[in-house]
């Protein structure tokens, strides 16, 4: 009988904590990824992208140098979203390590018409990877022209950025996740 109720309650918690996924990117398809850069406005920002693997994890590396010149000042990378159905995400999980600065997770959604309209949160990370818990209710949008909230059944693509300031970028991604 202790057998019997100890797997029941670990396939009910398996069941759970899946049920409340709703995206999850590991990078096992990089190519549903696109770096960007301040360039495609007359940034001089430079930077690149690797997609790796170690100790059977796959993660993104974003490097370069973020220069404010130009009304530049950013380097990032992009992943459409439009064909997910995100309606009943709450929050966005991010498992990341790097070197002990700010970035920034910037979401588009229908309503972000210009390239330069977003919506952000940013988040801080260190040498070790840590999960990082970003509330899609606390992002902030880029201007008022914007819904002053996301509402998650309208975003079309999530950034991973180095944004906003002069600065050396090097931020390990292993994991973006939507829940519940």
């Amino acid at each position: 009988m202790y057998i019997l109720t100890t797997t029941v309650f670990l396939l009910v918690m398996i069941t759970q904590s899946y049920s409340d996924t709703i995206l999850k990117d590991n990078f096992q398809n990089p190519e549903k990824w696109s770096f960007v850069s301040d360039k495609v406005m007359g940034g001089i920002s430079s930077g690149k992208v690797f997609f790796n693997s170690k100790d059977n994890k796959n993660f993104a590396y974003i490097s370069g140098k973020v220069s404010t010149k130009n009304n530049g000042g950013f380097i990032q990378i992009r992943r459409k979203l439009n064909d997910i159905n995100l309606s009943k995400s709450q929050f966005i999980k991010v498992i990341a390590k790097g070197n002990n600065q700010k970035y920034f997770v910037h979401i588009r959604t229908t309503g972000t018409f210009f390239p330069w309209q977003y919506y952000q949160l940013d988040f801080n990370v260190e040498e070790d990877y840590k999960e990082i818990k970003l509330p899609i209710r606390e992002f902030k949008r880029s201007g008022s022209f914007l819904s002053k909230t996301i509402n998650p059944q309208n975003i079309t693509s999530i950034g991973l950025v180095a944004f906003g300031r002069d600065h050396l970028a090097e931020l390990y991604i292993q994991e973006i996740e939507f829940i519940e």
